[in-house]
């Protein structure tokens, strides 16, 4: 596998940009594998750290049960959430997806995004992911990306 360059989260573009990854994904949640593909989408925006988008397919079964409330975003539509069960574990809304996205990421739609922080472990390419600060965001921060990256108290107006 080539080494990838590391991307500098401050020269992503805004509006997002949406890029393929072969990237080899892996999500962990009571102890279990939940998902694991090695073909996703990665979701770029200036201050964030990449959002990945897996396919339906990656989850075991089970792992995904449909959760109440929608939030909408400027760029990709509204979002539905999924609660994550593996191992004995349920994470409330601790993915999300877009049914119905904007025709500039509708390569999302049949995709599945998760909250790092919100699971035992994500890795890519065997690397343990940190979890963006805050909340309401879901990026993946790698030794593939450098910050400061948004979502820490303060940098709400970034």
């Amino acid at each position: 596998m080539a080494e990838r360059a590391v991307e500098n989260v401050w020269d992503y573009p805004r509006p997002p940009s949406i890029e393929p990854s072969d990237e080899r994904l892996v999500v962990r949640l009571g102890g279990q594998v939940v998902a694991e593909t090695a073909s996703s989408w990665r979701v770029c925006e200036t201050s964030h750290p990449p959002t990945y988008y897996l396919p339906l397919e990656a989850f075991v079964a089970g792992a995904l049960r449909p959760a109440t409330g929608s939030t909408v975003c400027e760029w990709k539509g509204r979002a539905s959430y999924f609660d994550l069960l593996g191992g004995g574990r349920t994470v409330r809304h601790g993915a999300w997806t877009y049914p119905a996205p904007s025709d500039r990421f509708a390569d999302l739609a049949g995709h599945v995004a998760i909250y790092p922080g919100k699971v035992d472990e994500c890795t890519v390419d065997g690397e343990v992911v940190q979890a963006q600060d805050g909340d309401f965001y879901g990026g993946w921060i790698t030794s593939r990306v450098s910050g400061p990256f948004k979502g820490a108290p303060g940098t709400l107006g970034w």
